[in-house]
């Protein structure tokens, strides 16, 4: 074990990005309040998450397709995954993700406050995922509340707050799957449609393993969608010169930008694994057995890696763990990628400034959520 390695770590109530600011210097590795050993620098979470042998990544008791899975398990599902994130299959919802952007932006209010959080990420989070979805516009309200409540059972830490939740949301899942299972909807061409009928071991797939994968790709996306255009909006209000630059980019130089605003105040805070024998990383001894956390968010920070704060889009393109690495590399980025792009051009497009609103500074997420609960901007 490291020498004078901190144990029982709380990050309780803490903007994560500062907290693991100050231990990453000291220590590579820390032992968090939860048992979980919490790797902290870039080389160790990249080791880790490129190691899918030793470091397992069936952690969850419950069925998680395909990140969840090891294996020939995880490859198998997430080749049905991936069929659906392809840039041939994401090409045709360009239009309609611009049309959902530009109606939500020129609806938002001018010369008073609006929240980027919660009235721009989050309501084009969830009229986007619909819209790719083939899922109808009037579970809107629904997944706007459940995402809030959603963010408040995450911060609280309490289990079965959180089981009770992410129960709402299944049911929410097996409403939109109840027609297609039952035949009334099986004949449609929306994507939910088009993964009922995927099969793997010549079999369909079953509603948990259906539901499972809808909830990755909506549970999890839409309250990170909406940390991300947080993120960008407040960074971009702080650098009006960016913005201005943003506004006539091309699209690999915006989404490059995008990226590095990202890793700079990373979202995606992290994921677990379990190690299937003894492991030495970042100098200490894990048994086998040992809940690990790979930390995204210092990780991207590391300044062994990227210096000191540096902006460098290009130059940090390739040690960029926003979307991780891996096996388990995110399936979604390319789907991420493009609507936080079509988002933010929406966005520049109809505004001359963002300024934050009067005095008021963004309201950080605490542990275990990253970036922030609230930005208050007013647009111009």
């Amino acid at each position: 074990m490291t020498d004078h390695m901190p144990d029982d770590v709380s990050p309780a109530g803490r903007d994560l990005r500062a907290y693991t600011d100050t231990l990453r210097p000291l220590y590579p590795v820390v032992r968090n309040n939860a048992g979980e050993w919490v790797l902290l620098r870039h080389a160790d979470v990249a080791a880790a998450a490129l190691d899918d042998v030793r470091f397992s990544s069936a952690v969850s008791r419950h069925l998680q397709i395909p990140n969840g899975l090891d294996g020939e398990d995880h490859s198998k599902f997430r080749r049905v995954v991936d069929r659906h994130l392809t840039r041939d299959a994401l090409e045709p919802f360009l239009p309609v993700f611009d049309g959902v952007a530009n109606r939500l932006v020129a609806d938002l209010p001018r010369g008073k406050p609006v929240d980027a959080v919660g009235e721009i990420g989050a309501v084009f989070a969830v009229r986007a995922q619909c819209a790719w979805l083939g899922w109808p516009a009037e579970l809107e309200p629904r997944l706007l509340t459940w995402m809030e409540a959603n963010h408040a059972a995450t911060r609280s830490e309490d289990y079965e707050r959180t089981a009770q939740v992410a129960a709402e949301f299944d049911t929410i899942i097996r409403s939109v799957l109840a027609p297609h299972l039952s035949g009334a909807g099986a004949a449609g061409d929306d994507v939910t449609a088009q993964l009922c009928r995927e099969t793997v071991d010549e079999r369909l797939l079953t509603e948990p393993e259906l539901t499972s994968i809808l909830r990755n790709w909506t549970g999890g996306d839409l309250g990170s969608i909406a940390l991300c255009v947080g993120v960008l909006v407040a960074h971009l209000a702080r650098e009006p010169n960016l913005a201005q630059q943003m506004r006539t980019a091309s699209d690999a130089k915006m989404d490059a930008v995008i990226d590095e605003i990202l890793r700079l105040d990373d979202p995606f805070v992290s994921n677990r694994r379990v190690t299937t024998c003894p492991v030495r990383i970042g100098g200490t001894d894990l048994p086998a057995g040992a809940r690990v956390k790979l930390h995204w968010t210092s990780a991207n920070r590391d300044e062994a890696v990227f210096g000191p704060g540096n902006f460098a889009p290009e130059a940090h393109a390739a040690a960029n763990l926003v979307y991780g690495i891996g096996k388990h590399v995110c399936p979604g980025r390319l789907l991420a990628t493009w609507q936080l792009r079509i988002a933010l051009r929406a966005l520049l497009a109809s505004v001359r400034t963002i300024a934050f609103a009067g005095d008021e500074e963004p309201e950080r997420e605490v542990s275990p959520v990253g970036g922030y609960r609230r930005v208050s901007v007013v647009l111009d």
